[in-house]
């Protein structure tokens, strides 16, 4: 039997968050601990007052930390710190288990010794538009996927594709391996997972185990998402080099349009150009970020507390 706890970054709690709690209630796996870094306490405060919090959830733990200290890397450090568990799901405080099995499909990978992490397959939700639910569809399709550095060469950049925001991981590859980054601005994630498949372990798509995830960004929130993308590329190197990612949006842009006509909302192209012209843009300008002048940078980034440290 595995044991295993879950680390979640928490920010701004909704009602989703609740849902995402009652959902990992549920689970065929019993969760040990659940272990929340909630960033500015009175928002968690707001969300529990007048329910009882901690006799319904009583295996959660939480620590608050200012928005000053939330790094996307270092953050999540500290919540693994946190636990002991030999296995740990990271998640993000909107992603909801579709199921009560999406534990235990986390964990069945992990039977295979040389596996240091597995990922679960993301839906849109019933709000999402089209152009949402078709690259939710892309990014995670139906079929699992083992990936290993042999795969490098014809995957190129998807070998190591892998989202936090809901993943498991052996514990004590995570410690042999340093865990995140201790300052990230974006793809925390995928850098950690490029280094466990440079040191020879595999990667697991688990289409099985899903979770409801999903953003709505206009034009401009896909620019600073995808600005914070490119500085990550710009300064990790090491992880990204010689690895094309515009090929991949190409190819995500032309699915997409097929897709819209097929269900009859070609006017939808429209839009679908707009935002992935933000995208590209905030991509190209965030790679070379360094030739900015600092102003400028806070004003293209999304995460505008990581460049105060």
């Amino acid at each position: 039997m595995f044991e295993v706890d879950v680390i979640i970054p928490v920010y701004k709690p909704a009602e989703k968050f609740i849902k995402l709690l009652e959902q990992l209630r549920k689970q065929t796996i019993q969760i040990h601990k659940i272990i929340l870094i909630n960033t500015e306490k009175q928002y968690f405060d707001r969300l529990t007052e007048g329910m009882d919090f901690w006799k319904k959830y009583d295996n959660v733990q939480v620590k608050h930390i200012s928005k000053a200290e939330f790094d996307h890397g270092k953050t999540r450090n500290y919540g693994v710190s946190l636990s002991k568990a030999p296995y740990f799901i990271m998640m993000t405080d909107d992603a909801v288990p579709v199921d009560e099995k999406l534990v235990e499909k986390l964990l069945k990978p992990f039977e295979d010794e040389e596996v240091g992490m597995s990922y679960a397959k993301q839906l849109p939700g019933k709000n999402s538009d089209p152009i949402e639910s078709y690259t939710r569809t892309f990014n995670y399709p139906d079929t699992p996927l083992v990936k290993s550095r042999k795969d490098l060469g014809h995957m190129g950049i998807k070998t190591f594709f892998a989202s936090d925001v809901c993943a498991a991981y052996r514990r004590v590859t995570f410690d042999k391996l340093g865990g995140f980054p201790d300052c990230a601005i974006f793809n925390e994630d995928m850098i950690y997972a490029r280094g466990l498949i440079d040191a020879g372990y595999k990667i697991f798509y688990a289409a099985e185990a899903g979770v409801e995830h999903f953003h709505s960004y206009n034009g401009r929130g896909q620019f600073k998402r995808n600005f914070d993308m490119g500085v990550s590329h710009a300064d990790h190197p090491e992880v990204f080099s010689g690895l094309s990612t515009e090929s991949e949006g190409i190819r995500l842009v032309k699915k997409t349009c097929t897709y819209l006509c097929k269900i009859g909302k070609p006017h939808l192209i429209i839009k679908l150009f707009w935002l992935s012209g933000c995208k590209y843009l905030g991509y190209f300008l965030g790679k070379r970020y360094k030739h900015f002048p600092r102003k400028w940078i806070k004003v293209f980034s999304m995460n505008k507390n990581y460049w105060e440290k």
